[in-house]
């Protein structure tokens, strides 16, 4: 890394819990401080990590943390739509089953399916369908759960955007290509390069570990964490757990591609430095194929058809 390479900055704070008020304060001020700036008007699409149903009050992000970066986001005159495409089942019933639902109806806001596939070029050959709505966006805030992942290692920014895939298509991708780890990485490096309006605000509050994307349990890391790199985010948040590149594929990746924010000595900390928590005991996944039995994706695509064209 020469002298002249530009510092990513990823503002991190400590907080305890998910208490309403503290993580109101709390956003506002990682969000600032990490250089979130919006004109009134802006349309803003907030994509959690509403990955399934099951478990979903610990392996999705939490609806504190979402409920407080919409009201910011509100505060600041955007246009707000919520968002997400689950790997199993529709994102209202993973947003009613973690609490989102309930969190967002103050604001007078709900949850909503991401759709319009657009064929994305990846650089290892092929395309994948990323969502319209996503790529016309004016901006994205992408909210990720700290999570341990049992293909991908650990599963944070970069990985929680490919969540702008549309339904079924991500199902099939984890299916069939996860288990050639470099090409998965790659395709989800080619989303998340390709979605560059983005913002990112970390829940690592309650860290997930021992089993993910979807098992597992808490572990309370009390992390929260923005930036405008996706990939420095990340690389603060191995950083926080003491894992190296060769441990995370999509870190190796970013090393690859020589993409800023994957060095952790260009990294700088204007609040909390790494040091600030503490991630003894945290367990990683066991490493594993996510499990998309074909009935299953069936299933999931006869509900996503029934759901259109019933509101159609």
């Amino acid at each position: 890394m020469s002298a002249e390479t530009p510092k990513a900055a990823v503002a991190m704070t400590h907080v305890p819990d998910y208490d309403p008020a503290r993580l109101d304060t709390a956003v506002a001020r990682l969000l600032e401080t990490s250089g979130l700036t919006l004109a009134p008007g802006t349309r803003v699409l907030v994509k959690p990590n509403l990955v399934a149903a099951r478990n979903a009050r610990h392996c999705t992000t939490h609806p504190e943390v979402v409920r407080a970066a919409c009201a910011y986001l509100l505060d600041c005159g955007a246009r707000v739509t919520v968002a997400d495409s689950p790997a199993f089942g529709p994102a209202s019933q993973v947003a009613r089953a973690s609490g989102l639902a309930e969190a967002l109806a103050g604001l007078g806001l709900r949850v909503a399916g991401l759709g319009r596939p657009a064929p994305l070029a990846l650089t290892r050959g092929g395309t994948i369908g990323l969502s319209r709505d996503a790529l016309e966006a004016e901006a994205i805030l992408n909210l990720p759960k700290l999570k341990v992942h049992c293909q991908m290692v650990m599963s944070g920014a970069v990985k929680n955007l490919f969540g702008c895939v549309v339904g079924f298509r991500k199902a099939f991708a984890h299916h069939h290509l996860g288990a050639d780890r470099d090409i998965f990485t790659a395709m989800l490096m080619d989303v998340y390069a390709a979605l560059p309006r983005t913002h990112h605000l970390m829940d690592g509050v309650h860290a997930l570990h021992r089993d993910g994307p979807t098992g597992g349990d808490p572990f309370r890391l009390g992390l929260l964490a923005a930036s405008a790199s996706g990939v420095a985010l990340d690389t603060a948040a191995y950083a926080v757990l003491g894992l190296a590149p060769g441990h995370v594929p999509l870190w190796q990746e970013a090393v690859a591609r020589n993409m800023a924010g994957a060095d952790p000595r260009g990294l700088v900390y204007p609040l909390d430095a790494p040091d600030r928590f503490d991630a003894a005991g945290f367990m990683l996944s066991p490493a594993r194929a996510l499990q998309f039995a074909p009935l299953r994706l069936l299933r999931g695509r006869v509900r996503s058809l029934l759901k259109h064209f019933t509101n159609s």
